[in-house]
């Protein structure tokens, strides 16, 4: 959407915009508003404002709280009583387990057999059952869903769920507060969830601001799902960025949203990945997860077009796994 359509705002967006605007107040007493930080010197001589929002500083790790916990707060008692089950090898089964354990509601977390043990434990810290299914987080995500249908059960999508959607948004709301002029903000993307609802909800309340989604060439589903119009099937490499792999669900309600939000798409590598790990790391002792540091690069890829600028990247996460700590030493 180029910026001189942004007066009129599609309605699926603006109703999007409106839930995150609710969600934000739903959820407040149970997520942490999380700092936002000026990274000086990151690309040196550049001439660029940059802030990066922590949601590394969230209480799972992640962001992925904040979508979760509005899902559950918006339980009916009826569904509450019957308890949760989602799908996820990591933080958003940490975000589900967690917000489950404060609404004081059962949840079941479907991992498929690619989860790290450190991420396993913490969902089971957290008083989550565990259901072991599938190759890969698609797998999973459809085993947990066709056992939620046959069980009653409400089934909490990490991407594919407007309430989800709206929750993730909240930290735009939040952002906005800390950085009412913004520019551009850099977002990673694996289903759409994060980016889709930060977009709805910049686009009413600061549409001047480009959103920017960032991919791994190694796993770029969503970016070609948009290009087509249609959700594909693209096939992934491994990559460092493992919160943003994997499939998307047929039918996904972030397609249309995500091709109506993000304004401009950057894919970076595997090397550039790592490299903005080891780059945040070094400039500020912060270790990122992989999916945190797709934005990272994409920023250090394209600092020189933000010169004069105010920019925000959004550090999803800190939850990285052994696989990937390991490639960081």
């Amino acid at each position: 959407m180029s910026h001189g359509q942004q007066a009129t705002i599609p309605a699926a967006v603006a109703d999007l915009a409106r839930q995150v605007t609710d969600a934000a107040e739903r959820i407040r007493p149970f997520v942490t508003e999380t700092p936002v930080q000026q990274i000086e010197g990151l690309v040196p001589n550049i001439g660029v404002e940059l802030f990066f929002k922590l949601e590394n500083f969230q209480q799972t790790g992640s962001f992925k709280l904040r979508g979760a916990s509005n899902k559950i707060l918006s339980l009916s008692s009826k569904q509450a009583v019957q308890g949760v089950i989602a799908a996820s090898n990591g933080n958003h089964g940490l975000g589900v387990a967690a917000a489950a354990k404060r609404a004081g509601i059962a949840a079941e977390v479907y991992v498929s057999m690619q989860v790290s043990p450190s991420k396993l434990q913490r969902i089971q810290e957290y008083g989550a059952r565990i259901e072991r299914t599938g190759n890969d987080p698609l797998e999973a995500e459809l085993a947990a869903r066709a056992a939620a249908s046959a069980q009653g059960k409400v089934f909490i999508s990490p991407y594919n769920d407007f309430e989800v959607m709206a929750g993730q948004g909240t930290l735009a709301v939040e952002l906005l507060r800390q950085l009412p002029q913004l520019d551009a903000l850099f977002v990673a993307v694996g289903g759409g969830g994060l980016i889709g609802g930060i977009g709805a909800y910049i686009k009413s309340a600061s549409p001047k601001t480009e959103v920017v989604g960032c991919w791994p060439e190694n796993s770029p589903v969503l970016y070609e799902s948009i290009k087509a119009g249609r959700i594909l099937d693209v096939p992934e490499s491994p990559t460092l960025s493992e919160s943003t792999a994997g499939g998307l669900e047929p039918g996904s309600v972030t397609l249309d949203i995500c091709s109506r939000v993000i304004d401009s798409s950057v894919l970076v590598s595997e090397n550039e990945i790592l490299n903005a790990m080891r780059r945040v790391r070094d400039f500020k002792g912060w270790v990122i997860e992989g999916a945190a540091a797709v934005a990272v690069a994409a920023f250090v890829k394209n600092a020189e077009s933000y010169r004069g600028k105010r920019v925000a990247v959004i550090i999803c996460g800190g939850n990285a796994s052994e696989k990937v700590l390991d490639k960081l030493r």
